[in-house]
Order: structure tokens, then sequence, then C-alpha cells
């Protein structure tokens, strides 16, 4: 039974391998309090307010971080600094946290500074130290500046965004001098004002448009094209394929384990351990998309998806008893089945990775099709 288990080490080798080949992006995000960090990073994946608040972490003494989705397998990746501005804090420790952030290492992700300042907050001293000490040290890190808060400078009559670019007096003056003031430590310069649902504002996001182009270019392409799909109309579908695609690197290995077990020559006596296995796979694709589950829940999902296949799985373990060729079936059955298993378990988690009620209809199509087409696979391989 042990021999079928995946270590943690294991597990970790799969991970590391994965996180190699996702365009991920760190954004270190530099910014006094309130100066709309958080909603930047609303903008950029989606998530609601209360999720990207309980999502950031201690990091080091001065900064904290969000991964998103999960901290395995992340996609973008913000670094926040804490308590920018305040007089406890000392500013050079603060730039010197983000300069080792900064340092080359062996992920070789894209990296991105974003200066966040209100449109109408000129104190911004502290902020233009650590920003001219990052540049120094790291020139070839492209900084955006993105200036926020909008809506705090348009005319008392106005209760709602123009079309953008905004075609305000005040706005476009503040804009202007904020760019002054930091000249020669930024890239690209953008407007934003991502605001509350309950604020009213339509859109909520104003700006991110813009906002992504600017990042796309001061990207690589493979981490732009990443960007620019978070916030497409088919965002939330390219998003599941690829994570689908990641999960496949947990499914082969337990698709060949289960046929292993199938080929045992004893009817129902691998029947037991292939629902623990299949049960482990779930459990594990559960992680990849930020979703922990005990043992029981791993095989109540397992049901749930799986609820279609369970006659025939019955009938696979009965056809051991034609001599000679039975139990070659039944392997390819079971290796076949595991990934479609897996492959219906992608789709389920990423509609709860999405905020939607999984669908069973769709999950059921893409088991049957997943099934159809391992089936011939692991018939040739058999």
């Amino acid at each position: 039974m042990s021999w079928f288990s995946v270590s943690e080490a294991e597990i970790a080798e799969i991970l590391e391998q994965v996180r190699g080949q996702l365009p991920t992006t760190e954004a270190l995000l530099v910014g006094k309090p309130q100066a709309g960090k958080s909603s930047l990073v609303r903008g950029l994946t989606g998530v609601s307010a209360a999720i990207v608040g309980q999502g950031f972490r201690p990091h080091t003494q001065n900064t904290q971080r969000y991964s998103y989705p999960t901290s395995d397998l992340p996609l973008l990746i913000f670094t926040d600094t804490v308590g920018l501005g305040d007089v406890s804090r000392e500013t050079g420790a603060i730039a010197q946290e983000l300069i080792s952030e900064l340092q080359p290492n062996e992920n070789r992700r894209a990296r991105v500074l974003i200066l966040t300042v209100k449109i109408n907050d000129f104190a911004t001293d502290t902020l233009h130290q650590i920003a001219s000490t990052i540049r120094k040290q790291h020139p070839d890190v492209p900084c955006l500046l993105a200036v926020t808060s909008l809506h705090e400078l348009y005319p008392v009559d106005r209760t709602d965004h123009p079309a953008y670019p905004p075609d305000v007096e005040a706005v476009n003056r503040a804009f202007a001098a904020v760019q002054e003031s930091f000249k020669g430590l930024f890239d690209s310069a953008v407007m934003i004002d991502f605001t509350l649902e309950e604020d009213e504002f339509t859109p909520t996001f104003y700006g991110v448009e813009a906002l992504v182009n600017a990042l796309a270019d001061l990207l690589p392409e493979a981490e732009a094209r990443a960007i620019h799909q978070l916030l497409d109309d088919t965002a939330g579908q390219q998003l599941g394929n690829l994570y689908r695609d990641a999960g496949r690197r947990y499914i082969l290995p337990f698709a060949i384990m289960a046929a292993t077990l199938a080929a045992v020559p004893l009817p129902f006596a691998t029947m037991p351990v292939l629902t623990a296995l299949q049960g482990s796979l779930v459990g594990l694709l559960g992680q990849l998309y930020g979703q922990t589950l005990s043992p029981s829940q791993a095989g109540g999902v397992v049901s749930a998806i799986g609820g279609g296949f369970l006659a025939q799985a019955i009938g696979r373990e009965l056809i051991k008893f034609i001599p000679g060729f039975g139990s070659v079936i039944a392997a390819s059955w079971a290796a076949a089945y595991t990934w479609a298993l897996g492959e219906a378990a992608c789709v389920y988690f990423g509609d709860l990775m999405g905020g939607k009620k999984p669908d069973p209809k769709r999950i059921q199509q893409v088991m049957n099709a997943s099934f159809a087409t391992a089936k011939e696979r692991f018939k040739q391989t058999s």
C-alpha cells in the first residue's frame, strides 16, 4: 500500500517543475497606506476585497506578500510595503528590503515595480526617496507610476467617471504634477480609479485596460500575455486551461499507478486501493486550485463527479474473470477512468476558483470526453 502513495518530496518536485514553466510576474507595490495598492490587486485578479485582505501574508519586517491564485503555483506575486510614511519605520530599511527582493534568483521571474500615488497627495518625499534608491540599484527593473483616486478631484456635480482617459482639468493638471515630481524614476505612468461596488462609480475598475496595457509593455512576452489573459473575456476559461495543463502533471502518474493496481487478477481486491488512490489525486488537484480537502472530502468529490461511472467500475472488476485478457482491459479502463476523473476534477475546482457553482452536466461531459480519449490512449500503451 505504501508503494502507491506519493511522498511530499515527489509532490514538491512536481510543483517545482510546473512553477518553472509558469509565466509568473512579481510586482512590488510601493505606496503609502490608502493609496490603492490592494485595489490594484483586486483589479488585476478579480478577487474580492475580503479575499485580498486575508491573502496577504507577512513576508519580511516591512513587507507582506499575496500570491495569485495559489502560493504553490502563482501567476502573480504581489509584495506590498507595510507602514510606508509611518515615522516609526525607517525609510532606509524599507528600501533595502525592496532592493533585496529585486536581486536576481534562480526563479528568473519577471519583476516590475509599481509606485502607487493618490492624485491629490503631494506629501511623497519618503516614497520619492525609496523609488530613487531602488532606481539607482536596479535601473533595469521597469517601474510603473500608478496614480489613483481620480474621483477625489472630480467637480462636485460629477457623480460618475467620464470616458477614459478623463477629460477633467483638475485631474489632468494633478497627474502632470505627480509625473513631474517623480521624473526620471518611472518608465510609464497610468491613471486608475478602482473603487468598491458600494461607491457606485461605473466602472468599478476605471482605467484597468490602460493599467494592463502599461504593464504588458514593461514585461516579457509570456508574462505580458498572461496579464492580458487575466482580463480577457475568456480569461476564466484560459486560466482554467493553464491549470488543467498543470494538473495533468499529477494525473498521468496516478493513471499509471491505477492501471498497475487494476491489473491485479483478483476481482474486487483492488477496488478499495484504487478508490483511495483516486481520492489522493483529487486531494492534490484541490491543493493546486487552492482548495484544502480532507481524505473524506476528497472521496466525496470523487463520488460526486464520478458517480456516473460506478456501474462501469463494477463491470471492470467482473471482467477479470475472463481468462487471459480481462486484467489488461481492466488496467486500461482504470487508467482512462483515473485520467478522466482528474480532468473532471480540474473543471470542478476551476469553477470553485472562479467563484461559480460547479456545473454537474458540464463536468460529466468533460469526464465522458476525456474518458473516451484516454481509453484509446491507454489501450495503445498497454
